[in-house]
C-alpha cells in the first residue's frame, strides 16, 4: 500500500470523520483502492456527505453533474488530486 501525502491524509481524516466510520484508520486507506464498493464500504449517499464536507473545508463544490465525478470518485489519490487543484487557497 502506498504511504499517503499530507493532503490524501486530510482528505482521509475528513472522510472518516463526515462519515463517522469510527474503524476506519485514515491513515491506512490505501490511496489507489476504490472509494466505492471496496473496504470502506460506501454508497452514493456518502457521496453526497463527502461532496458536502469537500465544500465546507476547501471552498468550492463537488458538483453532481461533473463529467468526471467517476474518475474523481474513483479512490483517495483521485479525489485528493482534484480538491488540491480546485481548492480555495487562503
Amino acid at each position: 500500500m502506498a504511504e499517503l501525502t499530507a493532503a490524501q491524509h486530510e482528505l482521509a481524516t475528513l472522510i472518516v470523520e463526515s462519515l463517522n466510520l469510527e474503524a476506519i484508520d485514515p491513515a491506512k486507506i490505501d490511496p489507489d483502492a476504490p472509494l466505492f464498493g471496496g473496504e470502506l464500504g460506501l454508497d452514493s449517499i456518502d457521496a453526497l456527505e463527502i461532496a458536502l464536507a469537500v465544500s465546507k473545508r476547501y471552498g468550492f463544490q463537488l458538483r453532481s453533474d461533473h463529467p468526471d465525478n467517476q474518475q474523481i470518485f474513483a479512490s483517495l489519490r483521485g479525489l485528493s488530486a482534484f480538491v488540491e487543484a480546485h481548492r480555495a487557497h487562503d
